[in-house]
């Protein structure tokens, strides 16, 4: 039986994937949360296989959960399940631990296949993830700019892409101001930016925030 985590803010959309788990009678549903922060501590309290996360939710986002996870549960599948396309997100979150990225377009029999894959402590990749990764091995110089950004780095450049303070975002990442302000200065030089704007900006244009 593969033990299965599910985080997502919309009730409606745990709702619909526990009762669709549960005709599968190898998958059960062991734990719900519909924050990055309860997520947390779902796998801090709960035995889980695999965990199926989204990636936008209010406070602490599943990118922003996903190392903290990761440290607390390292055998644990973390698959990506959102509503951002592959090209945006999978690569910078399959380096930072995840087991696997899907978009929520995807068949639904793809979601359980890949979750009986990760429960076996394997990758799932698909076809369009499988893809980027080929593209990017065959360009390694030539990787977007926020690619090119270490994990933390890219959360902050998230966060102030939408518009945070550096004071908020010390708050939800357990950061000082001042380390903030270190990360930001760093993002920027990687990415040629010279203003939190020019982040906004960049940011819609490659559609990795709406």
């Amino acid at each position: 039986m593969i033990k299965i985590g599910i985080v997502d803010d919309h009730a409606i959309v745990r709702s619909g994937l526990r009762q669709f788990f549960s005709e599968h009678v190898d998958l059960r549903v062991v734990g719900e949360a519909g924050t990055g922060r309860e997520a947390i501590e779902l796998v801090r309290t709960t035995e889980l296989d695999v965990l199926v996360m989204d990636l936008s939710m209010p406070g602490q986002s599943g990118i922003d959960a996903l190392a903290m996870i990761r440290a607390k549960a390292p055998d644990v599948g973390i698959l990506i399940l959102s509503g951002y396309p592959e090209e945006h997100y999978a690569m910078n979150l399959i380096r930072q631990g995840a087991s696997g990225y899907l978009n929520k377009e995807c068949d639904p029999i793809e979601i359980v296949n890949a979750i009986r894959t990760v429960s076996l402590g394997r990758r799932y990749i698909t076809p369009a993830v499988a893809e980027l990764l080929a593209r990017q091995l065959d360009r390694k110089d030539d990787a977007a700019p926020h690619e090119q950004l270490s994990e933390r780095e890219f959360q902050v450049f998230l966060k102030l892409a939408k518009g945070e303070t550096a004071g908020d975002i010390a708050k939800t990442l357990s950061l000082s101001v001042k380390t903030v302000s270190t990360y930001r200065t760093r993002l920027m030089e990687k990415m040629n930016l010279s203003s939190n704007s020019d982040l906004t900006y960049y940011a819609l244009k490659n559609k990795l925030i709406d």
